[in-house]
């Protein structure tokens, strides 16, 4: 399939000719919510944790005797049933990561950058470069691209005065080529991919 490919000024700068192996598949909503369920997995700290009743400190001796009393038959009052005792199956530090295997996750990417061209969200831009670290200008070029809310991926290194200038924008995230991801392309209303980044996806899935 062939795209438009424009500058940042919104120039017509010629055609790309996309690989339909990576972005003319039908996207599978299945596919998408494993991947992005597995990279959110990944991403949980895990460090949720109540103190069992070992981890109480609080005295462990027999609260009062064992008959006669006409009351339960009781001893520590660390037990869960008391206040201030410990909590009974309570979260415990551990990681939420679990297995996906890799070409899931290779066809989940190749379906989330399908979904993004079959949307029409997806623009391709000849260089993600600016001569000076201007925020003011960026977001011009972005008003007349129409773009409030993207994914902007750039080649192997990304130029230090777009990026400074990018990070000023809210909605706007920029990434080298080497972390693209499902989540992060979903979550954007619109994918940018400059010239070197196509050309890296299509080194990376040939």
């Amino acid at each position: 399939m062939d795209i438009k490919i424009t500058t940042l000024a919104g120039k017509d700068a010629g055609k790309a000719s996309l690989s339909d192996e990576i972005f003319g598949l039908d996207p599978r909503d299945d596919l998408l919510q494993r991947v992005v369920r597995w990279q959110l997995a990944k991403k949980q700290q895990g460090t949720h944790k109540t103190k069992g009743r070992s981890e109480i400190a609080r005295t462990g001796a027999k609260m009062y005797r064992q008959k006669g009393t006409g009351r339960a038959r009781h001893s520590s009052a660390r037990v869960p049933q008391f206040r201030g005792g410990g909590r009974a199956h309570g979260p415990v530090v551990r990681s939420h990561e679990h297995d996906l295997p890799k070409k899931v996750r290779v066809l989940g990417l190749k379906h989330a950058l399908s979904a993004k061209a079959k949307a029409s969200n997806l623009i391709v831009i000849d260089d993600l470069a600016l001569p000076e670290a201007k925020t003011k200008a960026l977001i011009a070029s972005f008003q007349k691209l129409g773009l409030d809310n993207a994914l902007m991926i750039g080649g192997a290194e990304i130029d230090a005065n777009f990026k400074r200038a990018a990070s000023n924008i809210p909605n706007i995230d920029v990434l080298p080529i080497q972390g693209i991801n499902v989540y992060d392309i979903l979550r954007r209303g619109t994918l940018v991919l400059s010239k070197s980044a196509i050309e890296a996806l299509e080194e990376r899935f040939k």
